[in-house]
């Protein structure tokens, strides 16, 4: 099991209040973890990535033991920390403006 962070609207959207634990399938990688994630609250498909093309929304970031795994590719494996349950995989929502 791991825990997953998630910023206040999507929280919201799948009223969720507490912590998240996942039960997430091996290898644990970013795109393991989503697949869970939408599993568990279907209605959050389609607001981390893009159903058709799997990418990962513009305005949010993927963090792990205080690294941006953001641009990394979905299916490279995760810290192990992340792993084990020590660490976090935590979804921000990005700001931009001038």
């Amino acid at each position: 099991m791991i825990e997953v962070i998630l910023p206040a609207p999507l929280r919201e959207l799948a009223r969720i209040s507490g912590q998240i634990m996942l039960d997430v399938a091996q290898p644990l990688t970013q795109r393991s973890v989503l697949d869970a994630l939408e599993r568990d609250y279907p209605m959050l498909r389609g607001t981390t990535r893009d159903q058709r093309s799997g990418k990962r929304r513009a305005y949010l970031r993927f963090f792990a033991c205080g690294k941006d795994l953001s641009h990394a590719e979905p299916d490279a494996p995760l810290p192990e920390a992340v792993a084990s349950g020590a660490e976090p995989f935590v979804i921000l929502g990005a700001m931009s403006g001038g």
